[in-house]
């Protein structure tokens, strides 16, 4: 599932084109996947049989950070993005992990809620979408060890 490889950044980009061209966000180039992919603290995950989607992440000494998180709109809806969310936490190991999100977002705001992750800021005016719309990015986080201690 880990697909790290530069030879990969032409599908990120286009996967990423596909998820994000709904919301008028601005689709990361194929240039700009293969500079992050070429940094050894960068990791890619998507399904190896179909690829509607992928997360990538940048590893951190203290834990990772979500850079993107991508799903087809066909593919929508169909657990593929809670199971990249699972797939990360469980392949990374990293005690926290942390992610921006458009406040106007509300399904991906959703999933994330729904994944454990709280609200821990804001940067005002980040994201800008058609007609110069200033929109705010809602900083996330989510304590991966929280509640392992229970399980035991």
């Amino acid at each position: 599932m880990d697909i790290g490889a530069i030879t990969q950044a032409p599908v990120l980009a286009q996967l990423h084109g596909q998820a994000f061209a709904m919301r008028a966000e601005r689709a990361w180039s194929r240039q700009e996947f293969e500079a992050l992919l070429a940094q050894k603290n960068i990791h890619a995950f998507a399904p190896v049989l179909k690829p509607d989607g992928f997360i990538l992440l940048q590893s951190l000494p203290d834990g990772a950070e979500i850079l993107t998180l991508a799903v087809q709109p066909a593919a929508r809806r169909q657990g593929l993005a809670r199971a990249l969310l699972a797939h990360a936490f469980d392949a990374l190991g990293a005690p926290k992990l942390w992610l921006e999100v458009a406040q106007d977002n509300a399904p991906a705001r959703a999933l994330y809620a729904a994944n454990g992750f709280r609200i821990t800021g804001r940067r005002s005016k980040y994201y800008k979408r058609a007609g110069n719309l200033a929109v705010d990015a809602l900083l996330m986080e989510r304590d991966i060890q929280e509640g392992k201690s229970d399980e035991h």
